[in-house]
């Protein structure tokens, strides 16, 4: 049972949420709506400058160079082009380029960014919910979210460790087939994880007392996952108390250096990946090669179905990257382990599954979980720079597959 002052600091805590719901919400129409190639900020008015040398207008195929009066953002070759697009219009696209706008401006704004101020341990004595962004900052106990801008920033740094972590739980909300995306083959791989973290012979107790071997999440192709710090990774780990937990995050631009402000190697000798322990309960481990490269030099064997899983977010197979996504599989899929693939949107993850289908390799693949919405999606909305009337939530699709085990046959 929790003490008497953790269940008044949750007391406390309701109230201060329920007065919250009486706040005014900030207004769009209170923020400013800067032209991007006129605002207070260089990285905005060269995001502009990109889109105008690499982006071709949607109705004329010509370089854009007309900024939509409704959003501030460079979409179309001139005006008349911008009147002529109906299904721009149609579809009211400036109202979320609009969005982007104010989004990415306010990030940038200098405000107090109280959704970044994250709760610590759960009490025993809540339960998390993971079926949403609301139930899970409501019962994890998070500052109020009082605004859409509010939201955007917290889903924005919470995206990948919370869509981790909403597939592996116990509690997660992804139910089986029928009336769930989770294969037969999808609920055993998850079945195997459960059991290491939440073995049937261990008791609950006050005291957390982790594992010996710690579980590995191996995410491949990193970037923007690169740039989280620690304490994001520990929202994660107070959902499993009891497991300690290695996040290796693999590729050339899997480490962000402060100094430099730049990604690349992390000058470790001999390739060796850097490792930097947030707490006895997890550590990052930054891996500037492809994955196929370590897989080939052994250094992460052996690989168990137990305590090893895979995230490729926005892999995009199809790409120039194609190369080396075609090299990782034979290894991706030998390892037996779980691997979970995020698209941008509907449209993106179907390419991600369809080149997986056309793949040489394809009849090594069983099918864990079948294209569904993530729960735990980005709702910050960007664009796409070289087709700006084009936009995406991050991690907004999941599917998922894992190489084939083959049943003994009996002679």
């Amino acid at each position: 049972m929790g003490s008497s002052s953790s269940i008044s600091r949750r007391n406390l805590s309701f109230f201060w949420k329920m007065l919250a719901l009486d706040k005014p919400e900030s207004k769009e129409s209170e923020r400013p709506l800067y032209n991007w190639d006129e605002s207070p900020y260089e990285d905005i008015r060269t995001r502009a400058a990109f889109i105008r040398a690499k982006a071709l207008c949607p109705v004329t195929k010509k370089p854009v160079n007309f900024v939509c009066p409704y959003s501030g953002i460079p979409t179309h070759h001139s005006r008349e082009a911008w009147e002529s697009d109906t299904e721009y219009h149609k579809r009211k696209t400036y109202e979320l380029l609009k969005k982007v706008n104010l989004y990415e401006h306010d990030v940038r704004s200098g405000r107090k960014f109280d959704e970044f101020v994250f709760p610590l341990e759960q009490n025993n004595d809540y339960m998390v919910n993971l079926s949403s962004w609301d139930s899970f900052f409501y019962t994890r106990d998070f500052a109020p979210m009082n605004t859409e801008f509010n939201l955007a920033a917290a889903t924005k740094v919470l995206t990948y460790p919370m869509t981790i972590a909403a597939i592996i739980n116990k509690y997660s909300p992804y139910e089986p087939q029928p009336k769930g995306p989770v294969t037969v083959e999808g609920l055993r791989s998850l079945a195997a994880l459960k059991y290491t973290l939440y073995p049937p012979y261990t008791k609950s107790t006050d005291a957390v007392t982790f594992k010996e071997r710690p579980m590995r999440i191996f995410i491949l192709g990193a970037k923007m996952e690169s740039m989280l710090p620690g304490y994001v990774w520990k929202q994660f780990g107070y959902l499993f108390p009891e497991t300690k937990f290695e996040i290796h995050l693999v590729g050339p631009e899997a480490y962000f250096d402060k100094e430099t402000r730049s990604f690349g190697p992390t000058n470790e000798p001999h390739g060796r990946a850097l490792v930097k322990r947030f707490d006895e309960q997890i550590t990052l481990h930054y891996h500037t090669r492809y994955f196929h490269e370590l897989y080939d030099m052994g250094d992460l064997f052996p690989f168990d179905p137990y305590l090893d899983i895979f995230f490729l977010f926005h892999p995009g197979f199809g790409t120039a990257d194609s190369i080396y996504w075609d090299k990782a599989m034979k290894g991706l899929l030998e390892s037996k382990c779980p691997i979970y693939v995020s698209g941008y949107h509907d449209k993106d993850m179907k390419r991600e599954i369809q080149w997986l289908e056309n793949h040489p390799l394809h009849d090594e693949m069983d099918v864990l979980m079948t294209q569904t919405d993530n729960k735990f999606a980005c709702t910050k909305i960007d664009l796409v720079d070289i087709n700006p009337t084009e936009t995406f939530n991050s991690n907004s699709q999941l599917y998922a597959f894992r190489g084939k085990r083959y049943h003994a046959i009996k002679t």
